[in-house]
């Protein structure tokens, strides 16, 4: 498949402190075949000065394209993905998040299934290859692997990591989905809708990890964990 641009959405709430940082690694990645990048931001009603930065950084970085769009209030990260879907224009999607969990490096390991026209949607575990990991909550581990579990149970695919940030589409394939989920439900909801399409052909890697403590931001709690169950029967079941 030609891929001419690829779309990187960025939900983002109160991550001031983050976000050029995260912006300044995409824009150092060097996409395999002179791919073009188009970064859509979608500011979530921030309280912290998350909005500043980036305008800041855009003025500052002309060259790198960059959009910026905000909520008029709180609607969660799942609702700022759909937003960002909405407006991408690439041939290729891939989420962000705008913390420094992910590296964009890995772009390339993501993406080049798709050039070689194996895949139409490309899943970074976190639980397979080499690539470092840092170790932080054994609980966790354990929702994260229980979650795929039930995941693929219902979706019938072979998964390691269904909660992974780092899910790359055709486009054509994600738009081609009707959304609901608002808040963290997105994962388990784009999951098996994807799964129920004729012929889908997905693929997963091995990613790096750079795991947050709460102290340090992360967001994720035990409550999104049970959402993230209910969504998975309520999709996964009542189709």
């Amino acid at each position: 498949m030609e891929i001419k641009k690829l779309s990187i959405i960025i939900p983002a709430y109160n991550e001031g402190p983050t976000i050029y940082k995260i912006l300044d690694k995409i824009k150092g990645v060097s996409l395999i075949n002179a791919i073009e990048k188009e970064i859509i931001i979608v500011n979530d009603c921030s309280a912290d000065n998350t909005v500043e930065r980036v305008k800041q950084y855009i003025k500052i970085n002309s060259d790198l394209k960059i959009e910026l769009i905000e909520h008029d209030k709180n609607k969660g990260k799942g609702a700022a993905i759909h937003t960002g879907i909405q407006v991408s224009t690439g041939d290729v999607i891939v989420i962000q998040d705008a913390d420094l969990e992910y590296d964009p490096d890995e772009y390339n390991i993501l993406i080049r299934p798709i050039i070689n026209g194996v895949a139409d949607v490309v899943y970074g575990s976190r639980f397979m290859g080499g690539n470092p990991h840092r170790i932080l909550f054994f609980w966790h581990s354990i929702g994260n692997k229980f979650l795929t579990f039930l995941s693929n149970m219902f979706s019938n695919l072979n998964l390691t990591d269904m909660e992974t940030c780092y899910k790359m589409f055709r486009s054509d394939v994600l738009k081609s989905i009707k959304l609901n989920e608002k808040r963290f439900g997105f994962e388990p909801e784009v999951t098996q809708k994807v799964a129920r399409i004729s012929k889908i052909r997905i693929y997963e890697v091995g990613i790096s990890y750079y795991g947050r403590t709460f102290e340090e931001g992360k967001k994720i709690n035990w409550k999104d964990g049970f959402h993230a169950i209910y969504c998975i029967l309520r999709y996964g079941i009542l189709r």
